[in-house]
């Protein structure tokens, strides 16, 4: 069989998403075509997009969302806001896909593939790397990071008996404590208008809950923040958790609603409502919620804050890959 290489641009992504004939897997909210261009144009300069797609024949078997700097491709995204990347291929072409990829990457220059945040189940350490290592390629594998999941049980109920003992209890005791200290409402936003009102007080609550996140949220990163979720708004992915105590708000939670998963992309919390655990009892009636609605998966995402472990999250080790192409 013969392979093609062809450069893309992240319309024609799109458009392959689209088109129900492409067999394309798209794992993650974070290497879909409009998420990569919102990306871009925030963090884009200095490097060249370098899009690669494979076809057998006439039929896509597969895309490289990549950009190059010189003599190294890596994935379109940073470490920052993009917590998983990957290629995009389609199931049980995966070795076609990579082979006739290496090629290409060897004919234009590329010595090296940088590639970071990839799961355990990604194509990048399921398929790349024994390919790798059966060419006797150059490669360098080590963990990054972590993320945490769960899978999500039928009834909330069984999802507290899933806890241990203690956070059980602590758990139960936070939201007996919350309640009792007035009217509380827990609801998820998907569009506008609300949702720029209530963006504005998730970034104020951002920065106070957190010193580091102060520093995080520069102008550039807000704007991305604004223009990323007005593009998961706009694709119906969105889901922007609102706690509030006698309506006021105390907690919010931006999330991602993706393939029966709900992903905790970001949160914040006042304050002066830490004593009550607002921020997360926020967590806890998102997952509620999300039980209630019959999701299967709930992903804390990146990072390695205790309360995730502490309210049911199972660690997920995440991976930087370096492959020499020679």
């Amino acid at each position: 069989m013969t392979y093609r290489v062809l450069p893309s641009t992240l319309a024609e992504l799109e458009a392959y998403r689209a088109d129900s004939r492409q067999k394309l897997n798209w794992s993650s909210p974070f290497i879909l075509p409009f998420w990569m261009e919102v990306w871009w144009k925030s963090f884009g300069a200095g490097f060249e997009m370098f899009i690669r797609t494979v076809f057998e024949g006439d039929n896509i078997i597969g895309v490289a969302p990549l950009m190059r700097k010189g003599n190294t491709a890596c994935f379109i995204g940073n470490k920052d806001v993009c917590d998983y990347q990957d290629f995009i291929t389609v199931p049980g072409k995966e070795a076609d896909f990579l082979n006739a990829l290496l090629e290409d990457l060897k004919k234009n220059g590329i010595v090296n593939m940088e590639l970071r945040h990839v799961r355990p189940d990604s194509v990048t350490i399921s398929h790349l790397v024994p390919l790798a290592e059966g060419k006797n390629l150059d490669i360098e594998k080590k963990q990054e990071d972590v993320s945490f999941e769960m899978d999500l049980p039928a009834a909330f109920e069984a999802y507290l008996e899933s806890l241990n003992t203690k956070q059980r209890h602590e758990v139960r005791r936070k939201l007996r404590r919350l309640t009792e200290e007035g009217h509380i409402a827990y609801r998820f936003l998907e569009k506008e208008p609300e949702l720029t009102r209530a963006l504005d007080m998730f970034f104020k609550m951002f920065v106070e809950s957190r010193q580091d996140k102060a520093a995080f949220l520069t102008d550039n990163m807000k704007q991305f923040f604004r223009a990323i979720v007005s593009a998961m708004a706009q694709q119906g992915l969105l889901r922007l958790g609102i706690l509030e105590l006698d309506k006021k708000p105390v907690a919010e939670i931006l999330c991602f609603e993706y393939k029966n998963c709900l992903y905790l992309y970001n949160s914040g919390y006042d304050p002066q409502y830490v004593g009550l655990s607002a921020g997360v009892l926020s967590k806890v009636l998102a997952i509620k919620d999300s039980i209630d609605k019959g999701i299967q998966k709930f992903d804390f995402l990146k990072g390695a804050e205790p309360y995730k472990a502490h309210i049911g999250g199972k660690e997920v080790p995440l991976y930087y890959c370096r492959i020499g192409i020679k």
